[in-house]
């Protein structure tokens, strides 16, 4: 068939999509596809033209390999579908739901998955005082990979209240999501959609920064975070942290694969496991943690992105 890898785009993200575009790229090589590997670009303008240059690729399938705006948060996947365009990965509305974390979680919560607490806030108002007791975690409400996320404790050195002229999220968005700060274990699992597109979570990894904790630098750069698959947690965590993982990409109308990231706080138990975003277009690096789980179940990279171009055929 005739695969076009889509990737680049002009978010945070586009080295990794990058990286990850290659590698999808090569792996449908080997199984025998036409493969055309076409950067998005690198600014909105090249945006103009990207209907345009998709069809001229003549594609049988699209390999979605975009990250962040506008690959993953619903944009791309409208366009395509305007184009009559078959591709891989979720469509437009569990993207642009999953992408916004306060709309994940009216999505999730009420179908019982246990999410953190808090509330969206002016990055103005942090200036005048804390929105929640400290510790406390900011990120952007439609940003992934960790992108702008900050840990404030009574430690911290961003002032109390956060000064304005100290370096932060705060300083990039103009609101925030606020949630309390669930001490504990990073943990991570990917859910891939069997030939008969159920839904299967694959794994659950834990992941160890070396330093800080798990950021944009410390999940693309080799070295930083130490993979823990199957994670070291008790029985029962884990078996909740996979059901969990798969009624998300279910509720959420996921295709193909997602990865739902957790935090788990082993001093209240099975109580201290909460879910803090889903990924629709989870990393496909030597580094990312979709090919590790894929292969600690048996499957070839290779394989994983086969997968991923059947059921997106399907």
């Amino acid at each position: 068939m005739r695969v076009t890898v889509l990737m680049g785009g002009w978010s945070a993200e586009r080295e990794v999509s990058l990286v990850s575009g290659a590698g999808i790229a090569q792996a449908a090589r080997s199984l025998g596809h036409s493969v055309t590997e076409l950067d998005m670009g690198a600014t909105p303008a090249d945006g103009a033209t990207l209907a345009a240059r998709l069809l001229a690729t003549k594609p049988d399938v699209v390999f979605n390999g975009l990250h962040g705006t506008p690959g993953e948060d619903g944009t791309v996947q409208g366009m395509m579908d305007l184009l009559g365009l078959r591709y891989t990965h979720s469509g437009v509305t569990a993207s642009a739901v999953a992408i916004d974390k306060e709309l994940t979680k009216k999505m999730l919560v009420p179908a019982g998955v246990r999410m953190p607490g808090g509330r969206i806030v002016s990055s103005e108002s942090l200036y005048d005082g804390d929105p929640l007791e400290r510790p406390y975690v900011l990120k952007p409400v439609n940003e992934g990979s960790s992108v702008g996320v900050a840990i404030v404790t009574a430690e911290s050195n961003y002032g109390s209240p956060i000064a304005r002229n100290v370096p932060g999220p705060w300083q990039d968005f103009a609101e925030l999501l606020a949630e309390p700060f669930i001490a504990g274990l990073e943990l991570t699992v990917a859910v891939l959609e069997s030939e008969t597109g159920t839904a299967e979570p694959l794994a659950v990894t834990e992941l160890k920064p070396l330093t800080g904790f798990y950021d944009y630098e410390a999940k693309y750069t080799d070295g930083k975070t130490v993979h823990v698959c199957p994670a070291e947690i008790p029985a029962e965590v884990a078996e909740a942290a996979l059901s969990q993982a798969a009624l998300a990409h279910k509720v959420l109308g996921c295709r193909g694969v997602s990865r739902a990231d957790f935090r788990y706080d082993p001093a209240q138990g099975k109580n201290g496991l909460f879910l803090l975003e889903v990924n629709t277009q989870p990393g496909m690096t030597p580094l990312s943690l979709v090919p590790e789980q894929a292969k600690a179940r048996g499957m070839s990279y290779e394989a994983l992105v086969g997968r991923l171009i059947e059921r997106a055929l399907a």
